[in-house]
Order: structure tokens, then sequence, then C-alpha cells
């Protein structure tokens, strides 16, 4: 398995979820070294004989390649990849600190986008495989109180599907997860939406959509049925959500 954002609490409990299961052999990708030593010592405790921690930055997509590379030959092959980068940031329509917007943006879109391809690609060449990408719900309607986050979400979500349709026929499987609000470090401190969850929640439905056909699930279900409605209310109704 490779966990791209190795320190992801959401892609940490979906890989604890799937060790339970079968024994795992491990590749963390993800910037900090010290959190990416907690991440491997946290697995070897669930059960995974072997982890290996590469440094990598979402930002820095001119590495992702090599980086990619040599997780791939570290593990003899990867069979199941997760894409868990993202970054919050500031909460509201426009943003008091663009370029700090724009870092969410390259890391969310461009460089989550740049691993998800290079992953896709390799998977290919190497006889297939399967890449669960964590989006959200926001990514179905962005909203005024997270524009920035949503709009990234959206492009990621959007890029994922796409993938996902021309890879179908060729042995690579794109699994989209839209979780709604999940209790992490990221969303710490933040008023809980309704139906919020826990990562330990997101990684029992993951590997249920994994077991099955789904190209996109919800976390919770219940959000499914919520989101339709939120697509389908009219702009200027859905324009005056301030949350």
């Amino acid at each position: 398995m490779l966990l791209l954002g190795g320190t992801s609490e959401i892609g940490l409990a979906i890989v604890t979820e799937l060790q339970a299961r079968a024994p795992r052999e491990v590749a963390l990708l993800g910037r900090n070294p010290a959190a990416l030593g907690e991440a491997e010592q946290r697995l070897h405790a669930a059960g995974c004989a072997r982890t290996v921690a590469l440094q990598v930055d979402a930002l820095a997509s001119d590495s992702h390649a090599d980086v990619l590379e040599r997780a791939f030959s570290e593990l003899g092959g990867v069979d199941i990849a997760i894409l868990a980068v993202g970054v919050l940031g500031e909460r509201g329509g426009l943003p008091t600190d663009v370029d700090a917007a724009l870092e969410v943006l390259q890391a969310n879109v461009v460089g989550a986008g740049s691993l998800l391809m290079r992953t896709a690609r390799l998977m290919r060449e190497r006889g297939g495989g399967a890449i669960v990408v964590l989006s959200s719900v926001a990514a179905e309607r962005p909203r005024r109180a997270n524009a920035v986050y949503g709009a990234a979400k959206a492009g990621l979500d959007a890029l994922a599907r796409g993938l996902g349709d021309d890879l179908q026929d060729e042995g690579v499987r794109v699994l989209v997860v839209r979780p709604g609000f999940v209790h992490t470090r990221m969303t710490e401190g933040l008023a809980a939406a309704p139906l919020s969850t826990t990562p330990e929640v997101v990684a029992r439905e993951v590997a249920r959509g994994l077991d099955g056909a789904a190209q996109t699930i919800w976390v919770p279900r219940a959000l499914r049925l919520l989101m339709l409605v939120m697509r389908l209310l009219p702009r200027p109704l859905f324009r005056r959500m301030k949350q």
C-alpha cells in the first residue's frame, strides 16, 4: 500500500482497517520526517510488518515522479494507493491572504493531481491496482463558507472521476471518497457540521467500497441524499447559506 499524505489521520485509519483484514507493507509519503516516524510506529503497532517513509512535498511537483518510482520499487509494486493530501486553509469566501489561498489550491489541486496522475501511470504500467482519492462533500457544490477549499476539492474530484473512467478497462480503479465533516486535527476548533464522523468510520466505509464495485462513496452514506438536495437548491437560496 501507498499512503500519499503519510500523516493523514483518515489515511492512516484506512491503512489500519485494511491491515486488520490482511498483512500489508506500506510506504508513507509526506513532508514531516518526525511525523512520518510517528505514523510508522502507529502502523507497526497495528501489525504492519514493514513500512517505508519517504519525504515529498505536494507543492514540489517536479520531485513527485522520482519519489513515486522509489516507493513502487521499495515495495515491489503497489496494489492500493490512498491519496490523502489536503490543506483546509482560511474559511470564508474571498480570502484575506490570497497568497496562502493560492498555496491551498496548489497543494489540493495541482500537487494532489500530480501525485494522482503519476501513481495511476505507474499502476497501469505494472498491471493495475486501486487508488482511493479522499475528496469531500465540499467538492459537490462549493459554498461561500469554504470557497477556496471547495473549489480545490472540486478540481481534484473531477480529475479523479475522469481518470477513473479512462482507466477502468486498463486495470486501474479509482474510488472517490466524499466525507462530510470529519473530527481530525485539521477540523479541530471548528463547529461540527451535521452528520459529522470520524476517521475510523471513513476507513470502514472505504474498505466496504473497495470490496464492492463503487466508484464514489459518501461518508456517512446519508450525505448522498443530503447533497442531492443541496445540488438542486436554486442559486439565490443557496447563496444565502453562510455555513
